[in-house]
């Protein structure tokens, strides 16, 4: 039982953690060349993503 609860406990910490400094993560691993490669051909397979935030990236409407 107290396996549990300290488990449980390490993992809201690290989601708390997680949440908290996700910017500072996500600067961390996108200064590497090849994994800001990976995550922009990632991203660009979304459809979401290049029906409506690319074109307002690019500054084109969409209609």
């Amino acid at each position: 039982m107290m396996r549990v609860i300290m488990w449980l406990f390490f993992l809201i910490a690290g989601m708390y953690a997680l949440n908290r400094y996700k910017y500072r993560i996500l600067n961390g691993v996108l200064a590497y060349d090849l994994l800001r490669k990976v995550a922009v051909r990632v991203s660009m397979r979304m459809p979401y993503l290049r029906e409506k935030i690319l074109p307002q990236i690019l500054g084109r409407s969409t209609f």
